[in-house]
């Protein structure tokens, strides 16, 4: 979702301040839905698509319009009335109440529900996406998503706006946190199963953003060039997995253009591949804004206009009287719509505001999540777990209070507010938010005799001296991240570099917890005993991040990207666009019901040439271009040490099998990594992740590993005949513990 402004021109955080304070009565007044009636699409043994199609035969033409657009935050337009039943939350369809179809109240949800404080509620700060991808754990990802489904339902949502798939095609990227890794079988698969665990809660879920918006820098408006096959094989792939998961209500389309058209009216990408290809049953509904026409739009796939209804209002009712759009292609875009409410259960059991979101529940779970998403990087001498020491010395990052959370649309109010600087109301739209969960006091539980002692951060020289004094020190750095901005550069931003090369220069025995939305160079990576990459946390963050400290939790993570050493070894040294000055140019409004054009100062269109990496993204990159990063992706370490051994790969490749073995003294959890190397007709100088798996062991504790490979992970994209292929030659077969170290090697021949 996009910050975007209101119909009157006025900046939507301003609307939501002024509306704060009414809330409560509109919410305390909310009418009632009409006594139910019976109508012949209430039989539940009939399917979805049936289900719709009885309802669509009872509808009016202007019925049909007003599902296909949204309402706003608020009032559609000057002057008009809030909807009563509008959550205002990031968007809302007007239901039929006649026909007994309820509204749809949708919201931005992608680690949590955001704008609770506007409605005295509490919502759940989850890790970062890019965290729980960390895991590589498909259960943790669907107890992600039932987390944020319940407390929608709590809430009186029915619809969630989450589930970002796009890969770390640029690392820099400002919502890389809300996505989930530069892998698409990883991603795809990760995404897949948090939205799986969503629509069992029976709210309707989101696949986001289709396709390519790899960055924000210029997102409205530039161009991704990608040739068909790479882009298959890539960013498309990952969607491909997480829908064919999920089976999601909706995906949304993305602002940019890809390869000349709007991703919104784009008929390769809606209708060729989402619907025709993949299969795809629920509805297309465009990102906040991201609509740019009525006729070509509806022709291409696009099946609903947000926020509001600039192009598929009385627009698009005026193009279909015309019969520049057929009556049938409106009718199919209610059809999906209408069988998606079917299907997640959202007109048979509506959501009711009542209960009371249970935040005890919401902290369990968030803090397991915490704990398999935090990665363990670098552990000199075995200085972790902490066995006790004297003093500790805690630096940086307001560690004393809270952890970092993401910003944009994907931010949770947090409660009580923003404990680094309060004030009254929810998160503004920019503001760094840190989370009440302080890592500095669960360390000192763990620690209750030792001399626990914080410093800012913001001198290098006190930091320092501080940390000489003391046995350990722990130095909290921080890399902020939005929604519609990018980092310059992978560095960590206001001179944390030297702040922890100054410690570590104190201390031999520094560890740096790192709070970051994704990858971040580390100079002084060689001058540290130790680093953990927390990410943002969530709400359990300080206890999960003290629990892997101190050994009470092994770490199991692992990268779901790679960590460049510097600028100049990524595709794009610097970030596309970033340094194009804004232009004024003309974009339509609607005031007073008539659609207007008004000057903004916006980017100028430019192109950017994925064609440079194609499917080669993230570790594929570093391989092919033989450079060494910092670390690779899937790579993390343990408090244990394990073995394989054994590797069987069956015909054809379609299943391998191999034995993993504890061989330390710690109890831990193993992620098994499975790649493959195509033969030389694949013209690939890089291996591809296939499969993967958590394996949970006992000391000295050994397990059969038996893993099936998808064909299609193994195949080519053949664009001429528009379908996968599996090419005649002799395969590889790696499998490790990361990206770089596959102790066993097999393969298998394909005629």
């Amino acid at each position: 979702m996009k910050f975007v402004k209101f119909r009157n021109s006025l900046p939507v955080i301003a609307l939501t301040a002024v509306l704060v304070m009414p809330m409560a009565t509109i919410h305390a007044q909310r009418p009632s839905r009409p006594a139910p009636q019976h109508h012949a699409w209430d039989d539940k043994s009939m399917s979805p698509d049936q289900r719709a199609d009885l309802v669509i035969k009872e509808m009016t033409l202007d019925e049909k319009i007003q599902l296909v657009h949204g309402t706003g935050w608020g009032a559609l337009r000057e002057g008009d009335p809030i909807p009563p039943r509008s959550n205002l939350g990031a968007s809302y369809v007007l239901g039929i109440d006649r026909l007994g179809i309820p509204d749809i109240n949708m919201a931005d949800s992608a680690v949590g529900v955001r704008l609770a404080a506007n409605q005295s509620r509490y919502a759940t700060l989850l890790p970062s996406t890019l965290g729980a991808a960390s895991s590589w754990d498909p259960h943790g990802a669907q107890l992600y998503g039932s987390v944020i489904g319940r407390e929608l339902r709590a809430q009186g949502y029915n619809m969630s706006i989450g589930g970002g798939v796009d890969i770390t095609r640029e690392p820099r990227n400002g919502r890389n946190f809300e996505y989930a890794g530069e892998d698409p079988v990883l991603a795809g698969t990760m995404t897949g199963n948090l939205m799986k665990g969503l629509l069992a809660q029976q709210v309707m879920s989101d696949i986001k953003h289709y396709a390519f918006n790899d960055q924000e820098t210029g997102r409205d408006i530039l161009n991704a060039n990608i040739a068909h096959k790479a882009a298959r094989e890539s960013d498309l792939l990952a969607f491909e997995i997480s829908i064919g998961i999920a089976e999601p209500s909706g995906v949304m389309c993305a602002y940019n253009r890809v390869n000349g058209d709007y991703a919104c009216e784009n008929d390769w990408l809606l209708n060729q591949v989402l619907k025709k290809d993949f299969g795809f049953k629920g509805w297309v509904l465009s990102d906040w804004g991201g609509t740019h026409s009525t006729v070509k739009a509806a022709l291409a796939g696009l099946d609903q206009e947000m926020p509001e209804d600039i192009y598929f209002g009385p627009a698009l009712k005026d193009a279909v009287e015309k019969g520049q759009v057929p009556l049938s292609r409106v009718e199919e875009m209610d059809h999906r719509i209408l069988r998606s409410m079917f299907a997640a259960g959202v007109i048979d059991n509506p959501p009711m505001p009542r209960s009371v979101v249970d935040p005890f529940k919401g902290l369990e779970d968030g803090q397991h999540i915490a704990e398999e998403s935090i990665v363990l990087l670098k552990n000199s001498g075995n200085l972790l777990p902490l066995k006790t020491p004297g003093s500790i010395a805690i630096i940086g990052s307001h560690a004393d209070k809270g952890v970092l959370s993401g910003g944009g649309s994907a931010q949770v109010d947090p409660p009580g507010g923003n404990v680094a600087d309060p004030h009254p109301g929810g998160a503004r739209w920019g503001e760094t938010v840190y989370f009440p969960s302080s890592p500095m006091k669960y360390i000192q539980k763990h620690a209750p005799n030792a001399k626990v002692v914080f410093n800012p951060g913001t001198e290098n020289a006190s930091a320092a001296a501080l940390a000489k004094s003391s046995a350990v020190a722990i130095v909290f750095v921080n890399q902020p991240m939005y929604e519609s901005h990018d980092a310059r550069t992978l560095s960590l931003p206001d001179n944390q570099d030297a702040l922890v090369s100054a410690v570590a220069a104190a201390n031999p025995h520094t560890i740096v917890v790192l709070e970051t939305g994704g990858p971040v160079t580390m100079p002084w990576a060689d001058q540290v005993a130790g680093i953990l990459e927390a990410w943002f946390p969530g709400i359990g963050g300080g206890q999960a991040i003290a629990n892997l400290l101190f050994g009470d939790v092994n770490p199991s993570a692992k990268l779901p990207v790679t960590f460049a050493k510097s600028d100049s070894q990524l595709a794009f040294p610097e970030v596309p666009g970033i340094d194009l000055k804004p232009v004024q140019i003309q974009v339509p409004t609607v005031m007073r019901g008539q659609r207007i054009m008004h000057n903004e100062m916006r980017l100028p269109p430019f192109d950017v040439d994925y064609n440079i990496q194609g499917a080669k993204v993230g570790y594929k990159w570093f391989e092919s271009k033989q450079i060494q990063p910092l670390f690779w992706f899937g790579f993390g370490l343990s408090y244990t040490s394990y073995e394989y051994s054994g590797l069987k790969v069956g015909d054809n490749g379609q299943e391998v099998g191999f034995e993993v073995k504890n061989t330390g003294n710690s109890a831990g959890t193993e992620i098994a990594e499975v790649y493959a190397a195509l033969p030389a007709a694949a013209g690939e100088s890089y291996k591809r992740l296939v499969a993967f798996d958590r394996v949970e062991l006992a000391p000295g504790e050994s397990k059969t590993v038996t893993l099936k490979i998808d064909p299609k992970y193994v195949s080519v994209f053949n664009e001429q005949q528009n379908g996968w292929q599996l090419l005649p030659g002799d395969y590889k077969v790696l499998v490790g513990p990361s990206s770089t170290e596959t102790p066993l090697t097999g393969g298998f021949h394909v005629q």
